[in-house]
């Protein structure tokens, strides 16, 4: 048995210890929202965040996640960064096809949460590893920056 912290709730799981989270949350918790894309850990679209950081759970053994949390696009939105990501992402029109997009906001939600005001190479460096093929990356950064712009004004009131 392997326990691990869901979206802040303890899950004990029955599962091998280097089962990757991705297909944990997919196939055992039934958890969709994480989505498979290269298997290798390199587009991005399996993104969650492990202690507050931005983690590829498609290479990531579950082992890897005992005693973190595990916070997952799902429940991204009970943040303060990643509910001005999510309203960003909807008043920016942000996506097109949208497969890529619970990976895109996990990764933005993580630089925002660090980082008040990103400039353009800090949107660069840190969305990076996130590929969309649908190129909808101007509109990616935009939507950071009106995020960050949010965030910022609500942390002033």
């Amino acid at each position: 048995m392997i326990t691990l912290n869901v979206n802040g709730k303890p899950r004990d799981l029955d599962i091998d210890d280097d089962t990757p989270i991705l297909w944990t949350l997919r196939d055992v918790l039934g958890m969709i929202g994480t989505k498979f894309g290269c298997g290798q850990g390199l587009c991005g679209a399996c993104t969650i965040h492990i202690d507050g950081q931005p983690t590829r759970s498609c290479i990531t053994p579950v082992s890897a996640a005992v005693r973190k949390r595990i916070t997952t696009i799902e429940a991204i939105g009970e943040t303060p960064a990643g509910r001005e990501i999510q309203q960003a992402w909807l008043v920016r029109e942000v996506p097109q096809c949208g497969y890529c997009q619970s990976g895109q906001i996990m990764s933005a939600t993580a630089l925002i949460a660090g980082n008040a005001h990103p400039t353009d190479a800090d949107i660069d460096q840190a969305m990076a590893g996130n590929i969309c093929r649908c190129g909808t990356y101007i509109r990616i950064r935009e939507g950071i920056k009106y995020a960050a712009q949010s965030l910022a004004k609500r942390k002033q009131s």
